[in-house]
């Protein structure tokens, strides 16, 4: 039940806790982005090459710009949201005006238009991949943004978080669940994705407008719909730059997410074409579904050995039994679909450590900032983690188009040459590999161990004892 909205004054009472249904409502705000990314992640690159005719080439150079642009235009609606002054708040009127658009735009993006002309396709499909970008930040930027303005309470803040990341992992295996059905019962592959995306528009716009209705009485009753007034100014840009690449631990973190991250999106653009075009499969769905979905189970386990062991520690079982899983893929041959499954469940171990560790380190680094600077700059770290990680992806999914092109992929075509299957193989094996033999070995260096971090928190804990005896003597 939504609570009782009183009028704020001095004497208020205390805020009502957050319902289960009002929990489950500010989750429901992430099973559209979860969808939405999650489709275009595993299946946006093979449909534009085999449903829509573009070339790998201007099929990656629609990803690439879509993503770029996508970097860009975070911070300056995360501006115009934070400077927003309505009677409704600074956040829920971006939701609300923007949910719409996000679906359609989404849903537009897997229409093929019946031009000749592939330069009048390229551009549609840029223009669309544009206009969603900016509609699904102008929806899940301000979402994201509530979870700090909603409450600030330690526990519930923390519930809230785990509520909206289990809806957008539930709405990345809906989508993918969706398209394993869709493609057993509808022949034409065009009509696939067009009923695909139709679906997925509608069940991405509703639960937003679930989230808005179901928290809105929350923000009302604990005046979280306006900022408080603060004389804190942000950095500039340049100082920021500064700021992130004096810390040398954050550049190691960010050195091994973007390795493993580039290794996980490689491997999510390039299985459909391996599923399809080596093994043969009529759909690749159920090969994503398994990475996907197991890796939300896996992520429990990960969780409990990265306490028992310590985080680089598991990163490198982790890793490791990811690397050999994805060689392992290079030598399956066609028919071997069970192996082929199997292999998807063990990569979705290392999927789980990519994960959950680089940004569970993530938070040390900051401490350590705190310790060196006296100052908590969560909101540089995670700007730039989320910056570096769009820019790097961008590239990743360009070279994967590359490497199709000049390996002679012909587009709309039921069968592919041997040097394209052979590329398709490497970049399911050999490429991965390298990456995340890259994130293994600067996970090595990393220098902030489990000693290390006890020691921090002593430090940090001192300081607060010691600052709390200056307040009491002053």
């Amino acid at each position: 039940m939504a609570p009782n909205i009183s009028p704020s004054g001095t004497n208020s009472p205390a805020p009502d806790k957050f319902s289960l249904w009002g929990k489950l409502a500010f989750g429901a705000g992430d099973i559209g982005p979860g969808m939405t990314a999650n489709l275009l992640a595993f299946s946006f690159l093979i449909f534009l090459t085999t449903a829509a005719g573009l070339s790998p080439v201007a099929a990656g150079s629609v990803l690439a710009i879509g993503r770029i642009w996508d970097a860009v235009n975070d911070p300056f609606i995360g501006y115009l949201s934070d400077k927003t002054r309505t009677r409704w708040g600074r956040r829920y009127p971006w939701i609300v005006l923007g949910a719409i658009p996000f679906g359609v735009t989404f849903f537009l993006t897997w229409v093929v238009p019946g031009w000749e002309s592939d330069t009048a396709r390229f551009w549609y499909y840029v223009v669309m991949s544009l206009l969603f970008q900016v509609f699904y930040t102008v929806v899940n930027l301000p979402y994201t943004t509530l979870t700090a303005e909603l409450t600030k309470d330690y526990d519930e803040r923390t519930e809230l978080t785990a509520f909206r990341l289990g809806s957008s992992l539930f709405g990345a295996i809906a989508a993918l669940g969706l398209g394993l059905v869709i493609t057993q019962v509808i022949a034409d592959q065009r009509q696939q994705y067009l009923v695909l995306g139709g679906i997925c528009s509608v069940l991405a716009v509703l639960p937003l407008l679930w989230c808005v209705w179901g928290t809105y009485p929350y923000a009302v009753q604990r005046n979280a719909l306006q900022p408080a007034d603060t004389e804190e100014a942000a950095l500039p840009f340049l100082q920021q730059i500064k700021v992130v690449f004096a810390n040398r631990a954050f550049m190691f973190v960010v050195g091994i997410y973007l390795f493993a991250w580039l290794a996980l999106q490689m491997t999510a653009s390039i299985i459909p074409f391996y599923a399809t075009f080596w093994m043969g499969l009529d759909s690749y769905f159920l090969a994503a579904l398994l990475v996907q979905g197991t890796a939300i189970l896996m992520m429990v386990v990960v969780n409990y050995l990265s306490r028992r062991l310590g985080k680089q520690e598991v990163f490198y079982i982790g890793i490791g039994t990811w690397i050999i899983a994805q060689i392992a893929l290079f030598f399956v041959q066609p028919g071997q679909v069970a192996a082929l499954y199997l292999l998807c469940i063990v990569i979705s171990f290392g999927v789980a450590t990519a994960y959950v560790v680089p940004w569970a380190m993530l938070p040390d680094v900051i401490e350590l900032d705190e310790i060196k600077t006296g100052q908590r700059r969560e909101g540089i770290f995670y700007a730039f983690m989320t910056l570096l990680q769009k820019v790097g992806l961008a590239l990743g999914l360009f070279l994967v188009s590359l490497a199709l092109q000049f390996s002679g992929f012909v587009s709309e075509a039921t069968q592919q040459p041997d040097s394209a299957l052979l590329a398709i193989r490497i970049f399911i094996g050999p490429v991965p590999m390298v990456l995340l033999a890259m994130s293994m070995l600067l996970t090595r260096f990393y220098p902030i161990t489990r000693q290390m971090h006890a020691e921090m928190l002593l430090q940090l804990a001192e300081r607060d004892r010691q600052q709390e005896q200056g307040g009491m003597e002053g």
